[in-house]
């Protein structure tokens, strides 16, 4: 029997006699739902149900890892990682992006996004609170241009806390499913504003997600990992 994993390395053809057989290499196997991290109940003490994380993670994201795996199958896409596709099919010059991308980055988004929070005391280290300080004068004020960005991204979208190429720390928001990647940055801290994400639990009370989120969901500890 030939599992999944074997089936990676077959060619796409083989001819035998005059038999041209065609190895589909389905969507359903170029990407999956990562695990979360942690319990579906796990942040609910933290102002995150377990009702959002089964709405958001269970249907949201395995629906972006759905329509991308069918769209990217049979395309010059398949079989490049998530970081490929996302920088390639992005279009600065587009008034909206193609279906291929929005799919794939908040795919790629919200990977990143579950590992960026975490059940516990999610202390600051100390290196991560010297550049918050070095770069914005403050912890708190790091955090208000940070909800600031959320708050005033209008519809749906992203706030970041990113590293440019030169090392130096900004907060940025984008539109729908953009993220920096495509700004050749490093995303340090993303949170997701789409509504699917807090409505369950804050409603319209986007600001106050916000807060939440930084005070007492962010694992401080990934964060200060991606620097």
């Amino acid at each position: 029997m030939i599992s999944a994993l074997d089936l990676r390395h077959l060619p796409k053809h083989l001819t035998f006699g005059n038999r041209n057989i065609h190895f589909q290499q389905g969507a359903e196997m170029a990407f999956e739902l990562p695990d979360l991290p942690y319990a579906h109940d796990a942040l609910a003490a933290k102002g995150m149900s377990a009702e959002t994380l089964e709405f958001h993670h269970d249907l949201h994201h395995k629906a972006y890892v759905d329509n991308g795996n069918k769209l990217i199958a049979g395309t010059e896409w398949d079989g490049k990682s998530l970081e490929e596709i996302i920088t390639g099919t992005y279009d600065a010059n587009a008034v909206a992006q193609n279906g291929i991308f929005n799919n794939i980055s908040q795919l790629w988004n919200h990977n990143q996004f579950w590992e960026m929070m975490g059940p516990g005391d999610n202390a600051m280290p100390g290196e991560l609170e010297k550049a918050l300080v070095e770069c914005f004068g403050s912890v708190d004020e790091f955090k208000s241009q940070f909800s600031a960005a959320g708050a005033g991204q209008f519809g749906s979208g992203w706030a970041w806390l990113v590293k440019n190429a030169d090392g130096s720390l900004a907060v940025t928001k984008t539109e729908n499913g953009v993220n920096p990647l495509c700004f050749g940055q490093t995303a340090l801290l993303g949170c997701d504003v789409w509504e699917h994400s807090y409505y369950i639990d804050f409603r319209n009370k986007r600001p106050v997600y916000l807060s939440n989120f930084l005070d007492n969901l962010v694992n401080w500890e990934n964060v200060a990992s991606r620097m």
